[in-house]
């Protein structure tokens, strides 16, 4: 049996910084600390020798959700997603008022520099859930 108990997601990007950044911003997540002698982060990086700035972590402060990685590769985004995050925006809800909640949190990361690619509306089957793109291209679902 498995004693894994912590999983990391890890984002291939071109801009750690501004990445780690926007999905601090979608979770509620924190950055680290900004090394002394540096006003930014991106101040920072641009101090270090290009093949020390590829990689960037941001936390969840209350420790339950997953530490996310971004790291630095030279290719751009080609196809979709085979993983994506479920940014749970609409849990315990349903109808249009989940609905609501969806577009509203949709429009907030949209100010953010995320993509409104699909709202799919509640079918009697299956909950309304909202697609998206964070500012790399990533796909990521609001559900």
């Amino acid at each position: 049996m498995s004693t894994i108990r912590q999983i990391q997601v890890t984002f291939d990007c071109a801009d750690p910084v501004r990445l780690a950044a926007f999905w601090c911003e979608v979770l509620g997540y924190v950055l680290p600390e900004i090394p002394e002698g540096h006003a930014t982060w991106e101040e920072c990086f641009r101090s270090l020798p290009p093949e020390d700035a590829v990689y960037f972590a941001c936390t969840d402060p209350s420790g339950a959700g997953p530490r996310l990685l971004f790291q630095r590769v030279p290719e751009g985004k080609v196809v979709k997603n085979r993983v994506h995050l479920d940014v749970r925006a609409g849990v315990g809800l349903v109808g249009e008022e989940r609905l609501a909640t969806l577009e509203a949190e949709c429009a907030r990361l949209m100010a953010l520099g995320g993509q409104h690619v699909l709202t799919q509306r509640a079918d009697g089957v299956n909950e309304s859930c909202i697609t998206m793109q964070d500012i790399e291209g990533n796909e990521f679902c609001l559900t």
